[in-house]
């Protein structure tokens, strides 16, 4: 029957192909259904796509732990409470205490290859899909956790694979950075040609409803300005980061089964890392005043409870936004600043967009209620403020680290490091590693 069927394919995700992955070795379970069967059947191209989320989510090892654990022990939001959690230990050590052999960084580059892999499964045999509002579906949301998976790599390695195979050639970030933006783009354009069909909707399993799932049109885009942005491409950062709808949602649907993995294993407890202080882990120069209701939203002072229990990560089910909606105005911002033309008030304006934001005009909640900007008006000052702006306004997404390193922030403020070591993971597997970064 087809119910049964649907359910082998589901659980075929979660075994097939890949339980292990560097770009030299695939694995697979012969117990299940051949990667054949499931990429020939557009049921089974729509379960492989149900499953990225879960991939991408789930577990201490998936990216939705890694990213921000690393990020932010590196960059001083998190500390690490226990020094029996010997990698966080050691990324918030920095400098030479980090190496290939980091379980943290290990498991960030392997399931970002997972994710990767999986979701070309699902672009390379679209063609099988011939009703367009299924096609467009599939491939908005492949590429949308194929490109978040690219760029967690070009935001902590100097080279990664774009591709998946024995020896993949390693290539420089910001190329990494411009496949991102190319698989992107090119959802984008598909999408745009038929509404989401009933087939796809109904088979994501409820996690592209607006309110708490993922909004393609909006996330392709923001996105692709995030990416735009640090690879350089202002113009089409700005470009993109206004083609997003200020009031629009777009996150991680959990629930008991695809948990919100912070809380999981971090903020439901006070055994692996909390946030190192209220000030957002800014030296004083940086942090911003008392008022500022971010800080309320993002740490709760409560004693005797983890710090980081306000904000997105309340519970098993809490939904993980994939952007937040000023994330799009500091972008432009930014961008408006260091185009070759900069138009710094231009880029003041979007600045206050941030700053002036009450928590009810903001889609998630986040609002910082303080008067407009009323510092220098110089280029450096300028992307000063737009720093520590984003550093509070991104709390905990796991951009502060390339932030860091992209404003020129001193060494210190990101662990005394500006690039990871390769994983041994994929060194052992893969001749084509580079050496690693010196420090």
């Amino acid at each position: 029957p087809k119910e049964q069927t649907m359910k082998k394919i589901i659980y075929t995700f979660f075994t097939i192909a890949f339980l292990f992955v560097s770009c030299d070795k695939e694995y697979l379970n012969p117990s299940t259904a051949s990667e054949e069967q499931i990429i020939n059947d557009v049921n089974g191209l729509i379960s492989l796509a149900n499953g990225l989320q879960y991939k991408y989510s789930v577990s201490r090892a998936s990216p939705n732990y890694t990213l921000p654990t690393a990020s932010g022990l590196l960059t001083k939001e998190l500390i690490n409470l226990n020094a029996g959690n010997t990698d966080e230990q050691l990324l918030m050590q920095g400098g030479g205490s980090i190496q290939g052999s980091n379980g943290v960084l290990s498991n960030l580059w392997n399931q970002s290859l997972l994710v990767i892999s999986n979701a070309n499964l699902i672009l390379d045999n679209l063609d099988i899909v011939l009703d367009q509002g299924t096609k467009g579906g599939l491939q908005a949301h492949s590429s949308l956790f194929k490109a978040l998976a690219l760029g967690n790599l070009a935001m902590f390695w100097e080279q990664a694979p774009i591709t998946i195979g024995k020896n993949s050639p390693f290539v420089p970030r910001d190329q990494v950075l411009n496949e991102a933006i190319s698989i992107l783009e090119a959802a984008s354009a598909e999408l745009a040609k038929a509404p989401l069909s009933l087939a796809f909707t109904s088979g994501m399993a409820s996690r592209i409803d607006v309110a708490s799932g993922i909004d393609y049109t909006n996330a392709l885009n923001a996105l692709i300005a995030r990416y735009a942005l640090i690879v350089g491409d202002y113009d089409k950062a700005i470009a993109a980061s206004d083609l997003v709808v200020k009031t629009s949602r777009s996150g991680f649907r959990q629930d008991d089964v695809s948990r919100n993995t912070l809380f999981e294993t971090s903020f439901s407890n006070r055994n692996v890392t909390e946030p190192q202080d209220d000030k957002f882990g800014h030296p004083i120069p940086l942090q911003t005043v008392p008022a500022d209701k971010r800080i309320a939203f993002f740490i709760n002072p409560a004693a005797g409870v983890n710090k980081a229990r306000a904000s997105f990560f309340t519970a098993n089910s809490a939904t993980l936004p994939i952007y937040r909606v000023g994330e799009m105005y500091l972008i432009k911002a930014e961008a408006l600043v260091r185009k070759s033309s900069a138009d710094l008030a231009g880029a003041v304006t979007e600045l206050n967009k941030v700053i002036t934001k009450t928590p009810a005009s903001d889609p998630w909640g986040i609002g910082a209620d303080l008067p407009a900007y009323a510092g220098g008006m110089t280029e450096q000052e300028i992307l000063d403020e737009i720093y520590k702006q984003r550093s509070i306004e991104l709390y905990l997404t796991g951009l502060r680290f390339e932030d860091s390193r992209r404003f020129e922030r001193p060494l210190a403020e990101r662990g005394n490091r500006n690039f990871m070591p390769y994983p041994f993971t994929e060194r052992d597997n893969n001749t084509s590693t580079p050496a690693d970064p010196t420090l």
